[in-house]
């Protein structure tokens, strides 16, 4: 007898794919963690669904990248501050990997912080104006300070920082703010390194509304001043400006912006003692300021020459009703625009920021890197 066996055929089972592992830095667990590196999650063998992270309990903003295999959170962390992270990451296939955990971040020994700022907060301003920022200690790491200044407009426009000197950045856009609108400014700089172990430890945050769009003309050769709101003259003033008999006696052209204003304003003579020739001391009404190097538009009764010639120390003289108006509808950043004189005003003189061209402007950025030498490769930007 013969007995036979039948064949049949047996299929394997694949193995299932390995499950994503999870990466997070700062690592779990740890009681010194850095925080000017920000957060950073990544999945590898898969991507990333959620990422869930607070500090004592208040979301930390990020965002995925496009490929959602990577998180980085939008800004540093903030010092001494526990932070919880969960995130799950997902493969095909895959059981899912779910990481939580947590970390502490360290307390720093010396802090920095924004020590005065402007426009103020609520302050209605005009189309011109810039935002200052001034800090309490020197910023060595001005790219890193310059990346956490955020500033956001309901009708943006490109806009960006100068550094003038270590301790100040400046903001201007490359076109005056479209009027009537809101903007806020957030220096994130919690967690931020300035200088080598100087960390700041909160946000400084503003918002100021940019007004009707107010613009002047100023032409000294024909004694005349135009002022615009909304491209509409309102009112065209007869003027007398610098007697230009001296450089200090010349006003300055250029595009000038209203700074502050006062009723009455004490002008004295620069570089003189009372006796010389040539001093005064008098109280001006309704006087606008538009320069650091005393220059204002201002009230004054010599009628007799406005509109025919200049004979004022460096101001703009207009009739003082007309003056009165000026002065009242002005906000600070406005515009002044002065032509006829051949003394240019200089970019730092007052806000004379507009002075500049856009590409000169933006030479003052830490973030603009600067043109590489033959043969050198352009860095790019440190990624946080």
């Amino acid at each position: 007898m013969f007995l036979t066996a039948g064949c049949g055929s047996v299929t394997a089972r694949a193995p299932a794919p390995p499950a994503p592992t999870v990466h997070v830095s700062p690592a779990f667990d740890g009681r010194n963690a850095r925080t000017d590196r920000g957060l950073v999650v990544r999945a590898r063998g898969g991507t990333l669904g959620t990422v869930l992270a607070y500090a004592e309990g208040r979301p930390v903003p990020g965002r995925l990248d496009t490929a959602r295999t990577t998180w980085r959170s939008d800004w540093a962390l903030r010092p001494g501050t526990e932070h919880t992270v969960t995130a799950t990451a997902t493969r095909p296939g895959a059981p899912s990997t779910v990481a939580m955990g947590r970390f502490r971040t360290r307390t720093p020994q010396r802090t920095f912080r924004v020590v005065s700022a402007v426009p103020l907060p609520g302050e209605t301003v005009g189309v011109g104006m810039p935002v200052i920022l001034t800090f309490d200690s020197p910023v060595r790491d001005k790219a890193a300070v310059e990346r956490a200044l955020e500033v956001r407009a309901e009708r943006p426009v490109e806009g960006a920082w100068r550094w003038v000197g270590d301790t100040r950045a400046i903001y201007r856009t490359k076109e005056f703010w479209p009027a009537r609108q809101r903007v806020t400014v957030v220096a994130h700089l919690a967690g931020v390194r300035s200088a080598p172990g100087v960390y700041g430890t909160a946000d400084h945050s503003l918002s100021f509304t940019v007004g009707r769009a107010q613009t002047s003309t100023v032409d000294t050769r024909t004694h005349q001043m135009t002022v615009r709101r909304d491209s509409r003259v309102v009112q065209r003033m007869a003027i007398s400006a610098g007697m230009a008999t001296t450089r200090e006696y010349t006003t300055t052209s250029g595009v000038h912006l209203t700074m502050d204003k006062g009723n009455p304003v004490r002008m004295i003579s620069p570089g003189r003692s009372k006796g010389d020739p040539g001093y005064y001391d008098l109280l001006i009404d309704h006087a606008v300021r538009i320069s650091d190097s005393g220059e204002y538009v201002h009230a004054k009764d010599n009628v007799w020459a406005q509109g025919r010639v200049n004979v004022s120390h460096g101001c703009v003289n207009a009739r003082p009703d007309q003056a009165a108006w000026f002065y009242a509808g002005s906000l600070r950043g406005d515009p002044v625009t002065i032509t006829g004189t051949d003394r240019e005003l200089e970019w730092d003189n007052g806000w004379g920021y507009w002075q500049l061209p856009w590409e000169e402007w933006l030479e003052g950025s830490a973030l603009r890197p600067p043109a590489p030498a033959v043969g050198t490769p352009a860095q790019p930007l440190p990624q946080r």
